[in-house]
């Protein structure tokens, strides 16, 4: 069978993106991202005069290529034919990212904010470009369909997603993991054993069979899609199993996936908050990197977190499928045994072991010097690199001052008034002080981006990292477009009766629970 399909459809792709690009690079565009911008400065000017000629380029060289040439069965054939689908879903996500969003933000902020919320209401339903782009996903799919040069590309987005979560171990630090590290394993190993437990004693009370109770439990309790694939050998689950337990994970996830980030938003959650919730409490490990960028979509803080979470729940699995495979056993008398050890080496998530690796390579120094993990090195001084320009002004110093009743931690206040006396953090720990100050809310919009200032003033980022912040930016909106072109409303309906209900229950009550244990117990910040 011959995959590439001789279409013009990657060429005009790649014109597009070009014309996007001249007509970016050349000014005509001007006008437009002016208004886009609604009086601030346009975020993404760089990108639009960038990576649309690039893309562009390759797209248009290899889609005369594919339109014009000759194609035979072949490996080459077959991963020549993904790029078409890959540019497709790339186009959708540049459209969104530079247009769509901003323009939706435009007419938001026009509107005015939402009663006494003191938001916009793009802000309260996350209407930014990973939730758009997703929902953009569902429409095509859905509605219109995914045309057939473009249906093999479409696979790649959970490539995308994954690489994307192989690079963010290169943007922790020990310490992070450290604390991170440890919360996670308490939550994670309550959630993760609750869940599983429950949907077995649920479903032994609705007399389900035992193979679909077992590839429902792990599903729903450990990381969706990946340990139920892993459970099914050891509980002999049937396919119609499989695919109850699937759907099941589409319907209460993607619901997750867009109702988290309006109750984050409307309990006014830190970014360590919301991604340990997200992490814990939504299924799979996409809807978990969407919900924590929906939340928080031009920083990668909250997503940091939500993977912490989620790659713990992870590395609990080879757990839960012992568990599975020895309480199936027991209750099955024509059970066959299982290699268990086998299952779980097959089907163990491989970019865990990516994300491992990437951040012991890290932690080396390979992307960026040793002595100042993540690429950051204080500069403080005039020797090192400070500016008196960078120096706070005397406005900055009354609103922040004028703000120190808001505070309640001690530590905090202290960092604050040496930075207000000195007019610059004077420490890396003062800095770590009032970086958590900012992710906890606690101060005005005017007040948060003075710190944020005040924290840029001192602390640089090597050229790798901030390469990689860049890419994993764009992994995620890659991977998150693609991720909505693979949610059909026929897959959601293949949930069925009595394993929707089961999953709807025990859902809700992790997720509640959760949310509860997050809100009582996590208060530092990162």
């Amino acid at each position: 069978m011959v995959y590439t399909k001789k279409s013009p459809a990657l060429f005009i792709i790649g014109l597009i993106m070009l014309a996007i690009w001249y007509m970016a690079d050349s000014g005509m565009m001007a006008g437009y991202i002016e208004h886009l911008a609604n009086g601030k400065k346009y975020k993404y000017g760089s990108e639009l005069t960038s990576i649309p000629m690039y893309f562009g380029i390759v797209a248009a060289a290899i889609g005369a290529w594919q339109w014009f040439g000759s194609h035979k069965e072949g490996h080459w054939d077959y991963y020549s034919s993904t790029i078409a689908g890959g540019m497709f879903i790339l186009l959708i996500a540049m459209l969104v990212r530079w247009f769509v969003a901003p323009e939706i933000e435009v007419v938001s902020t026009a509107m005015g904010e939402v009663g006494q919320t003191g938001s916009h209401i793009h802000k309260l339903l996350g209407l930014n470009y990973v939730v758009i782009g997703i929902v953009t996903g569902m429409v095509i799919v859905n509605v219109f369909s995914i045309p057939e040069w473009a249906q093999n590309g479409v696979r790649l987005s959970r490539l995308g997603l994954k690489t994307g979560v192989i690079l963010l171990g290169t943007l922790y630090s020990a310490a992070e993991l450290k604390n991170l590290g440890g919360l996670s394993i308490v939550m994670i190993g309550f959630f993760v054993l609750g869940s599983v437990g429950m949907v077995l004693w649920i479903g032994g009370k609705r007399k389900i069979p035992n193979s679909m109770g077992g590839v429902l439990s792990a599903g729903m309790g450990v990381c969706g899609v990946s340990a139920t694939v892993a459970a099914a050998p050891v509980v002999q689950a049937k396919s119609v199993e499989i695919a109850y337990t699937i759907g099941t994970i589409l319907i209460w996830g993607v619901g997750c996936m867009f109702v988290f980030p309006i109750i984050g938003q409307l309990l006014g959650m830190s970014y360590v908050q919301f991604g340990a919730w997200a992490g814990t409490g939504i299924l799979n490990s996409a809807q978990v990197a969407g919900a924590a960028l929906a939340f928080q979509p031009d920083g990668i803080e909250t997503l940091k977190v939500a993977e912490i979470f989620n790659i713990t729940r992870v590395l609990v699995l080879p757990i839960i499928v012992l568990w599975l495979a020895v309480w199936y056993v027991k209750r099955e008398e024509s059970a066959t045994q299982v290699n268990v050890g086998q299952v779980i080496f097959a089907k163990f998530p491989v970019f865990v072991l990516g994300f491992i690796l990437m951040f012991a390579l890290s932690s080396t120094g390979i992307f960026a010097p040793a002595e100042h993990y993540k690429g950051k090195y204080f500069g403080n001084t005039a020797e090192s690199g400070f500016k008196d320009d960078k120096l706070l002004k005397d406005a900055d110093v009354a609103t922040l001052r004028s703000e120190f009743g808001k505070i309640e931690r001690t530590d905090r206040k202290d960092a604050l008034q040496r930075l207000v006396e000195n007019r610059k953090i004077m420490s890396p720990d003062d800095d770590d002080v009032l970086r958590g100050l900012v992710n906890s809310k606690a101060l005005s919009k005017d007040a948060n981006k003075i710190l944020k200032g005040a924290h840029k003033a001192v602390r640089h980022t090597a050229k790798k990292i901030k390469a990689f912040r860049n890419w994993i930016t764009w992994l995620f909106a890659f991977g998150l477009v693609g991720l909505g072109m693979q949610i059909t409303i026929g897959s959601m309906k293949q949930a069925g009766g009595q394993p929707a209900v089961i999953g709807g229950i025990v859902g809700f009550v992790k997720a509640a629970l959760s949310l509860v244990v997050v809100m009582m117990l996590i208060s530092e910040k990162i």
